[in-house]
């Protein structure tokens, strides 16, 4: 009997719980969390920024996004990353109701503001926190929403972006197979290569006319106007770092007519011109050094070892006798 009362007592108490559990709500998990409609990539035109001193707006035109209102070209992986959060956005947890914002930088002087459009329609605004402790989450809060949710990713440092670290720094871009003329001029000395194409055996010890066109593939070297080889691999390498170069930063206070004599030339010649131009060091103890170029319309910094691995003297690039 004592049992029997016993049982009727943990059941009264579950049922209890259950009922103060029902009616309070007070686990998160009974909230019902905010879901969103996607937002495909190409349906937004238009993501602006906001920070307590600063307001980024991205527009896209043509495929291209920019930043207003100077125009400067953006970085289009950075946006890329954007926008997947965007279209992706999802909450996981109800985190507080208390409207503690600081604690989750949620304030006004530490929140990020993010405004999305399709064409003039708004279509999502959210505000971005500080990364949650899991870091596998980030603290944000909704439009006309006081409440503080977790999202899924860890994602504030890809929203909090200055426009300079937005600005696509790609300064010079080709194929390298486009290329038919090098020409290198550093101080005195100048240099120009020409694209050569010829044929060579891979199959040894057999004579040319016995070889099938598998065994034969196409050699391509670079020659002076004298006739020197230029130095393959050299060349090869140079073409390389210059066909995707990335500056570290632009000059925003000066044009590129301002940069004139420079201390190194390269021009690259083929279906289209590509020019690079490499100026002094500011002083002796500077680690940057200016340059203009064909790619972009505005001057910028290279650093020293980007520069360096690029001025090569042009003696350097003809190839060595072998004794």
């Amino acid at each position: 009997m004592k049992f029997k009362k016993e049982n009727i007592l943990l059941v009264a108490a579950v049922l209890a719980l259950s009922l103060y559990l029902l009616l309070n709500k007070t686990d998160r998990s009974f909230y019902d969390l905010p879901k969103f409609k996607a937002i495909p990539e190409k349906e937004v035109s238009k993501i602006q920024i906001s920070k307590k001193d600063s307001i980024i707006l991205l527009k896209k035109k043509d495929d291209t996004w920019s930043i207003s209102p100077k125009g400067y070209r953006a970085d289009s992986g950075m946006v890329k990353e954007m926008l997947n959060i965007i279209d992706n956005l999802t909450m996981t947890a109800l985190v507080s109701e208390s409207k503690d914002y600081i604690r989750y930088n949620l304030n006004d002087d530490n929140k990020i503001v993010v405004k999305v459009w399709s064409g003039d329609t708004l279509k999502r605004e959210f505000e971005v926190g500080k990364t949650a402790s899991t870091y596998k989450h980030t603290f944000v809060r909704l439009a006309g929403d006081d409440r503080i949710y977790h999202a899924r990713g860890n994602f504030r440092g890809i929203f909090d972006k200055t426009v300079e670290e937005l600005r696509d720094k790609k300064v010079l871009a080709f194929e390298k197979a486009d290329i038919r003329e090098i020409h290198i001029k550093k101080g005195e000395k100048s240099i120009v290569f020409i694209r050569k194409k010829g044929s060579e055996d891979t199959a040894a010890g057999k004579n040319k006319e016995d070889k099938s066109p598998e065994q034969t593939e196409t050699k391509i070297t670079w020659q002076t106007a004298e006739g020197k080889r230029g130095d393959k691999s050299r060349l090869d390498t140079l073409l390389a770092g210059l066909s995707g170069l990335h500056c570290d930063k632009f000059i925003n206070n000066r044009n590129k007519e301002d940069f004139t004599e420079p201390v190194y030339t390269v021009l690259l010649k083929g279906v289209k011109e590509h020019t690079l131009s490499i100026f002094a060091k500011k002083d002796e103890d500077s680690k940057d050094y200016p340059a203009i170029s064909s790619g972009t319309a505005y001057p910028f910094i290279l650093s020293e070892w980007q520069a360096l691995r690029i001025m090569k003297d042009p003696s350097e690039l003809i190839e060595k006798h072998r004794s």
